[in-house]
């Protein structure tokens, strides 16, 4: 049995449009999940560790305020496409677009102002929460006006995110959440003692702006194989690597599958990520920095947290053995995610 409550989380500045932020408070008996019609935006996530006792797995920030400026997308929803885009150029039926750069000489995450830094208008369901909101033609540089719904729902452990959309011209697309998690709560100091595995043969190399490479490399034999769980810190000294910041090239299929399994062994906090999607970026918070003020005042040093982004491939609209990334009129994109948690 899920509820779903709806609260007041705060007010867009008057430059925003001054719009109503509201709150979604989505709970079963092992997970509690709190999402904003701001982007989208998982701001907690409670799950209980093996001695039932609950902690919130996000990070974030307490008010709105936090959001508004500028952050590493703690929880958000990003579009028009996720991760990088080559310079921010893009052709479609030889026309070339030029997008916003943001990232070095890179388009990063849908630009200046992408999906996660608009209101979107809200519908509560039985069990969860949808979003909406209409992308116009040329927001951004990108082609078409595309409708977009965004659906959380709860069901136990399992906590599904599905994207829908729909466009008016030929554009590329890739959603997906970049919420940041640290399975011994938010706020804590790192995620070295944490296991993880990623079913992938193979990942993208990047060149020194993130962009990939082109190859689809072998995992085997590498730091990047992590097809059997590796405990995180162990492994980058192992191995000599900074962080992960790459796209892990997943089994294809439009079907559900498991591509990532996160244990915490001091807390028991197991987490799941299944997928429809070709690919998962694999972040562990290299950039974060310990700057920013999070919920009940933690700071977040680098690698205090790791995102699991589910999406199709960085600047596939650029590589044509890349999975396609573009979507015509009268098409449907639809994805979902589901992450289940647990605890062992």
């Amino acid at each position: 049995m899920t509820t779903v409550r709806k609260e007041a989380f705060g007010r867009m500045p008057a430059e925003e449009g001054g719009g109503e932020v509201e709150k979604f408070v989505l709970q079963s008996d092992s997970v509690r999940v709190e999402i904003l019609s701001f982007g989208c935006i998982i701001t907690r996530l409670e799950t209980k560790d093996k001695d039932g006792q609950f902690s919130d797995i996000v990070l974030g920030f307490d008010t709105l305020e936090g959001y508004t400026v500028k952050h590493p997308y703690f929880g958000t929803v990003v579009g028009r496409v996720a991760n990088r885009i080559a310079n921010g150029k893009f052709s479609v039926d030889g026309k070339q677009y030029q997008l916003f750069i943001n990232n070095g000489p890179n388009s990063l995450h849908g630009g200046a102002k992408g999906f996660d830094k608009v209101l979107w208008s809200a519908e509560v369901l039985p069990n969860g929460v949808r979003f909406f909101r209409l992308s116009p033609d040329g927001e951004e540089g990108y082609p078409g006006d595309l409708k977009v719904w965004v659906t959380y729902t709860l069901n136990g452990k399992e906590l599904a995110i599905n994207y829908q959309a729909q466009t008016s011209k030929t554009t590329p697309i890739s959603l997906t959440n970049h919420s940041y998690f640290n399975l011994a709560g938010q706020g804590s100091r790192d995620v070295y003692d944490h296991e993880i595995s990623i079913e992938a043969d193979s990942y993208l190399p990047v060149d020194d702006t993130q962009i990939p490479t082109g190859e689809v490399a072998a995992v085997q034999g590498t730091g990047f194989d992590l097809r059997q769980p590796v405990e995180l810190g162990k492994h980058l000294q192992k191995f000599h690597l900074g962080g992960f910041d790459h796209n892990f090239c997943l089994h294809q299929g439009q079907d559900r599958r498991l591509v990532a399994r996160v244990f915490h062994p001091p807390t028991g906090r197991t987490m799941e990520v299944h997928t429809t999607q070709p690919g998962i970026q694999f972040y562990t918070g290299n950039f974060l920095d310990g700057s920013l003020k999070g919920k009940g005042g933690a700071t977040y040093p680098k690698h205090s947290a790791f995102c699991l982004e589910t999406q199709n491939w960085p600047d596939a609209v650029n590589k044509p053995h890349f999975p396609n990334a573009l979507l015509h009129p009268g098409e449907e994109y639809n994805h979902t995610t589901w992450l289940v948690f647990n605890t062992a």
